[in-house]
């Protein structure tokens, strides 16, 4: 089951309403099963480094199917995935990357934000992918 163009433009609107509420414009990115992009905005004024790192992340959360976070904390030095980032031609191993669950609990995609702090990211995609919940 991949997430569809509707589902997607659901979440980015639901990040976007989020990023606006904080104060924080975001970039914003949804990936299928595939990790391949299906939607993709960019606020106002949102910081150009953060389009890459929105992307990442929502790769890297779908390609471990967890937290962007999460891959973070399994890559620290002596952890089990150390330098792991550097994989898979490059993972974002800080917040701000959430899988997307359908109403059944499968995995259709993840969505990526970057635009503030690890934890404005994580919230505003996490409001991404409530959305579809």
């Amino acid at each position: 089951m991949n997430i569809s163009l509707e589902q997607a433009e659901t979440a980015i609107k639901a990040g976007k309403e989020k990023a606006t509420q904080i104060n924080i414009p975001m970039n914003i990115a949804i990936v299928d099963t595939g990790a391949n992009l299906v939607a993709f905005a960019r606020m106002d004024d949102a910081w150009l480094g953060s389009i890459d790192l929105a992307m990442r992340k929502a790769k890297t959360a779908r390609y471990f199917n967890m937290e962007s976070g999460e891959v973070g904390k399994l890559s620290q030095p002596g952890g089990p995935a150390w330098q792991i980032e550097h994989s898979n031609g490059g993972l974002i191993t800080f917040p701000g990357g959430v899988p997307i669950k359908n109403s059944k609990g499968e995995i259709i995609g993840a969505v990526g934000a970057s635009g503030g702090m690890p934890d404005n990211d994580h919230e505003v995609a996490q409001a991404g992918a409530d959305a579809l919940k």
